[in-house]
Parts: C-alpha cells; structure tokens; sequence
C-alpha cells in the first residue's frame, strides 16, 4: 500500500502537469507584456452567469478539463483591432494536433450572419426587395402557403429576423459515408434530407420563432437570383471583400484544408464519426472560419454602424442589419443591451462544435470563441472573463442562486418528455437527482431554488414547472414560454 501510494501522488502531478501543458497556448505568436498579462488574467478568471458563492472564480484549464472540451481559440477585440487571438488544447487528439490561430472550426448558426449580410448585398444592388412575398424570388422551388399562414405572405426580411413562423429550429448534418440530399429535398423535407419539410407553424410576423429552415430557404434565394453556387457566391461578395481569406462556405471543405480543420467531439469528448459532419443547409450552418477571421467581420460591422467602412454593406444596409424586426430579432444577429451598451451577437452549435461571437456597437470591444466539442457551457464563462479583465462596463452581473433540496416524491413528477415549437427536451433521474436531456449527448443539473422553480447553469433563462389544479405536471416556463409536457 505504502508503494502504490508513493508512485500514485508524483503519477497525478504528472497527468496535471501534461494536461496543463497542451491545454496552455499553442500558438507561436506572442504578444506585449502588457497584453500577455491580460492573456494571462483571462485563463485564470473564468466565471458562470449564476453566483452561489462570491467571486467563484475557474482557470481555462479547469472548464476545459470539466467540459470535455479537446480545443478551442479565444480572439479578443480592443479599440477595433483584435488584441490577441490564442489557441489551447488539441485540434485533433488522436493526430496530437494542437489548436493554433489559424486552426478552422465549424461556424454552425454563426453562418447564419454573413447569409443575411449576403442576402442585403442583393438588396444593396437592387436585385431582391425585403418585404417582397419569397416566392417572388424562388424559382426552383416555391414555398407551399397553407391554412397555417392565414394567407399572410412570408417575405425575406422575416426569414432572417426568425419571424416567418416556419419550422425546423436546426439541422443535425450528415456524417460520413451518409448520402447528401439536395437543397430541395432538404425543403420539402424527402429522403435522404434527416429533417421534416420547412413549412408554417404559425402566422408570419406574430412573434420570434428561431427557424434554421427558414434561413435554409433565403439560401435557396440567393442561389435563384445570382444563378450561382452558393459557397461562390458568398466568397466573392461577402468573405473576401471582408479580408476572410481562411473562411470558406464550401461544404464538404476542400481537401486542401485538411490540416486546419478541427475534429468534432461530443459532449463526452468522444470524436464525431468521420470528424465532422456536412451540412449542405450552408445558410443556416455550413461556414468554416476561426476566430480571427470573425473577427474582421466584427470590426468591419463596427466600423460600417459607425459610417467608416462599406466593405460590403454601406453603413445605412449594416444598421438595418442591425435593427431589429421583433424582441431582440434583427437580421442574421440578436441585438442587446448590458446598462447603456449595445452588442450584437450569435452563437452556434453543430455536431462536435459551439462558438460564440460579440461585438460592441458603442465602443470597439468584442470577442470570439470557437470550440471543438458540444458542450458549449465554457463559451459564457470564458466571455464573463474577458470582459471582466477588460472592464466591459456593467456586462457581468452574475446573478446570486440560492440552491434548495426538493424531496425525492417532488423530483420524480417532473420526469418526462417536453416539447415546445419543434423543440425537445427530456428530464430524468440519476440517483436522487433530476437532469435535463437536451439531445446532445449531455446532462444538465436541474438546480432547484423551490420545490418548482430551477435553472440550468448551461442555459441562461427562469425556469419554473407548472402543475394543473390536481397537482399534475403539465409543463415548464422558460423566460415565460410555455413548454408543455407530452409524455
């Protein structure tokens, strides 16, 4: 026993040292003392959007270790230039491949931005107007009004803001080996697409309903109108033009690009099958890019809003852009205040991948993050820090959660199936605790702060179960929304 002891002490100080070492900056570049300094504050600062103890506080090692996540690269924009940008972990673990700046990752919904500025260069060029009924534009396929729509016309503008009422929040992708349908199978929903058809759900411009199917559909819109591919299209008109030279919509990537792309991994850090999936839905989620790229495009969009860039959009088309049609809804980007600053936003998940970006439109800070795994909980913690150590003005203002003990008998009423608006979730017990299944090869802690109502550290919202008369779970609140339970 005295042996295995000795050996076991200097063999776990080996592991964390060896972990230590590929998770710190594999990046050649090095910076200023000063910006180092500020690196360095940035690792060591992670925070949660909750508090349940004061100044709780993680180093980037620690949440990556705890997340399962293999790699990621952080780029920091100050004063409209990006500072920094640094990589950590591995690319590819089985190739011991680290993460470097210019490694790419799978952008997923954050395509969803440039789709629109590519969509407003048409309307910028006379060629597409926003409130003009979609099918005046599609011409290999039209979208099939019903009933649903109240014979309300959907239009372009809606299809962007997430306010057609159309269905299919995301797209799964397709892995390797599997066979890829085309565009307009992918809208009407036939074999080999894996999604229904993209039709209404409810009556257009009610209310904000996130629709990757409807973004799929401008997709096809862009392609009708230029009678280009779509991944040629956006190249000339939008990346290039935007100095993003590393980024590319082409979807499988070109094989030359091989050795910068990121490997997928699941939320238990197992790898994606065949490394990453394809997504022909490359409007809604196709684009390849790394932090530094994004943040051209950040720093571009501050600079038009402020009418001192028209790379691609004069800076009238960007602050249409950025206004929003419905809530927080805007064009391709979710629009917000934190105190008297305004910041767009968007954030993204495909299989094996999150990332995050944000960029201020009152001053020139920002920042990017892009991950290899699906556990995107890190992303929030690490922008907590950022803006932390750069004094972003009234942007984290974690919310204090005092957690309660819900007995047993209350805990398993909530077990079920829950549906909302095409979106699903499971709740289950492990042990004598509740977790919720999002789909995504993780469980989230149900965190209960009464005997109804909880949060999830990984989801940022109020949730609270609600029961009928007879005490019987009919559902759940998130930030209001009703979800209701269906099994």
């Amino acid at each position: 026993m005295k042996k295995s002891t000795y050996f076991s002490i200097p063999l776990i100080v080996l592991l964390s040292v060896i972990f230590f070492a590929i998770v710190q900056c594999t990046s050649e570049t090095r910076y200023s003392e000063s910006v180092e300094q500020k690196i360095k504050k940035v690792e060591n600062s992670l925070a949660e959007w909750y508090q349940t103890q004061a100044k709780e506080r993680w180093t980037l090692a620690e949440r990556m270790k705890l997340f399962h996540v293999n790699g990621l690269c952080i780029a920091v924009i100050h004063d409209h230039t990006m500072e920094w940008v640094r990589g950590y972990g591995l690319a590819d673990t089985s190739e011991k491949r680290p993460v470097t700046g210019k490694t790419l990752f799978q952008a997923a919904s954050v395509s969803k931005s440039f789709n629109a500025i590519g969509v407003l260069k048409l309307v910028q060029d006379k060629k597409l107007d926003l409130s003009r009924d979609i099918n005046d534009y599609l011409i290999t396929w039209k979208f099939p009004y019903d009933s649903v729509s109240h014979n309300k016309l959907i239009t372009t503008a809606a299809l962007l803001s997430h306010t057609a009422g159309l269905t299919i929040h995301g797209f799964p992708g397709y892995a390797a080996g599997d066979t890829i349908p085309t565009l307009t199978q992918i809208l009407d929903g036939r074999r080999p697409a894996n999604t229904e058809a993209i039709r209404s759900m409810t009556v257009p411009g009610a209310k904000v309903i996130y629709s990757g199917g409807g973004v799929t559909i401008s997709q096809m819109i862009i392609m009708d109108i230029t009678r280009m591919p779509y991944d040629e299209y956006m190249q000339k008109n939008v990346l290039d033009p935007l100095g993003m030279k590393s980024s590319s919509f082409t979807q499988p990537p070109d094989k030359s690009k091989g050795s910068l792309l990121a490997t997928g991994y699941k939320g238990d850090g197992k790898e994606v099958k065949g490394k990453y999936h394809i997504y022909p839905e490359q409007a809604a989620a196709g684009l390849w890019t790394n932090p530094a790229d994004l943040c051209k495009y950040i720093i571009g969009t501050q600079l038009s809003y402020n009418g001192e860039s028209s790379k691609v959009l004069t800076p009238e088309m960007t602050k249409l852009r950025l206004t929003p049609v419905l809530e927080d809804a805007a064009l391709g980007v979710f629009i917000w205040k934190k105190g008297d600053l305004k910041y767009f936003s968007h954030n993204g998940g495909n299989e094996g991948f999150t990332c995050q970006y944000i960029g201020c439109l009152d001053n020139g800070e920002g920042v990017v993050i892009m991950t290899n795994s699906d556990n995107g909980a890190i992303l929030e913690e690490i922008v907590n820090s950022v803006a932390t150590v750069y004094g972003w003005k009234d942007y984290y203002q974690p919310v204090i959660k005092n957690v309660v003990e819900v007995s047993e008998s209350v805990i398993e009423k909530y077990v079920g199936k829950y549906e909302a608006e095409g979106v699903k979730v499971n709740f289950k017990m492990s042990g004598k605790e509740l977790f919720a299944d999002p789909g995504n090869d993780q469980l989230w802690k149900v965190n209960f702060t009464s005997d109804s109502d909880f949060f999830l550290k990984e989801y940022r919202a109020d949730f609270r179960f609600q029961t009928d008369a007879h005490g019987k779970v009919k559902g759940f609140t998130a930030n209001g929304m009703p979800v209701k339970k269906v099994e």
